[in-house]
């Protein structure tokens, strides 16, 4: 056998690999979605369309916006807990869980425009008490800051900060291009079912496999995935799968590597939103912060007359999650607050 004939026939094969790669996701994705439908609507918000869960009954309507990677499913604790007293809304940004992708660029501005044309088509009025955990308090402060006569209160859970990323320091920026590149690469394993085979070779016991397929071909990139869904391990049990099919789909990784290519953008966006006059506020921080993010956080307290910086001892980043109640009571607060106002 020549060496030309050997070389084509290991690109034949190379290419009937990557075929069948993306048969088998495709055909995996098409089984996610008949398994697990949207629990809410489907809102087209021009050109793509966003999902929508609202439950209970009640003014003002809260809000819910989830962290970078977080989709309306981080609220499945927090959620029917608000419905007892009030109506309340959570969604996807795009590209995330249920949602579609969206257009580029995916900063502050552009996620707060398609929000309000969302609540707008869906028929969902004001006003709004606005609630965002961690690059979801972006969203929060910059809807409010843009429609102030919308918004007659905010919670803001464990938030970031402009100040992390402005200036942009050398560390943060290689941060950045890090987190992107890693994202755009977790986008090309899924599109090509690699992220789904070591999705089922965990499922049926075969670790040891997955593991010398991660460290082979991904470079990583699964490792970070499974640190972004281990939250999920604190969902009720039904929805842990629904999770992780999420991050079987390129969409997932490809709307992360555009929120990180964005912030700072988004963090100029929403440093020159400046305060809330005497709008009831809430900022909560986890537990153990250090002295910079104290400071940041009753900073950002301090962006309303009535801001109320509250420290949740239990919980890591994710309290919605850890602490679910004391997020429920907060988000009470600030309504019963604006209802009185």
């Amino acid at each position: 056998m020549g060496v030309t004939t050997l070389l084509l026939g290991l690109v034949a094969l190379f290419l009937l690999l990557l075929l069948a790669g993306m048969a088998y996701q495709a055909i995996g994705s098409a089984r996610d979605a008949r398994r697990y439908p949207p629990p809410g609507r489907m809102v087209d918000v021009g050109g793509h369309r966003l999902h929508l869960y609202c439950t209970g009954e009640g003014n003002p309507t809260v809000v819910l916006d989830s962290g970078l990677p977080g989709t309306s499913l981080s609220w499945r604790w927090v959620q029917p807990e608000v419905a007892s007293f009030t109506r309340v809304c959570s969604y996807e940004r795009a590209g995330l869980g249920w949602s579609e992708a969206g257009p580029r660029p995916r900063t502050s501005r552009q996620i707060v425009a398609e929000l309000r044309t969302l609540l707008n088509h869906a028929g969902i009025e004001g006003p709004y008490v606005l609630v965002g955990h961690s690059f979801g308090g972006f969203t929060a402060r910059l809807f409010a800051s843009q429609y102030p006569e919308e918004v007659v209160g905010m919670v803001l859970v464990d938030p970031i900060h402009p100040q992390e990323w402005l200036p942009l320091a050398e560390e943060a920026r290689r941060k950045l291009v890090g987190g992107a590149r890693m994202s755009r690469y977790g986008a090309l394993l899924a599109r090509l079912g690699i992220a789904r085979l070591v999705a089922f070779l965990g499922s049926v016991g075969a670790a040891r496999l997955a593991r010398g397929v991660v460290r082979i071909m991904t470079v990583g990139v699964i490792r970070r995935q499974e640190q972004m869904v281990a939250p999920g391990g604190k969902l009720p049990a039904q929805w842990r799968p629904v999770v992780r099919s999420f991050w079987l789909q390129p969409k997932a990784y490809e709307a992360m590597a555009g929120q990180i290519e964005s912030l700072p953008e988004s963090a100029e966006q929403v440093a020159a939103a400046g305060g809330f006059g005497e709008m009831p506020l809430v900022v909560m921080s986890a537990g153990n912060p250090d002295a910079t993010r104290i400071q940041r956080q009753e900073e950002a307290a301090r962006l309303s007359t009535k801001g109320e910086h509250v420290i949740a001892p239990h919980s890591g980043h994710w309290i919605q999650l850890d602490q679910p109640q004391l997020v429920a009571e907060a988000i009470r607060k600030v309504v019963e607050s604006a209802r009185r106002g």
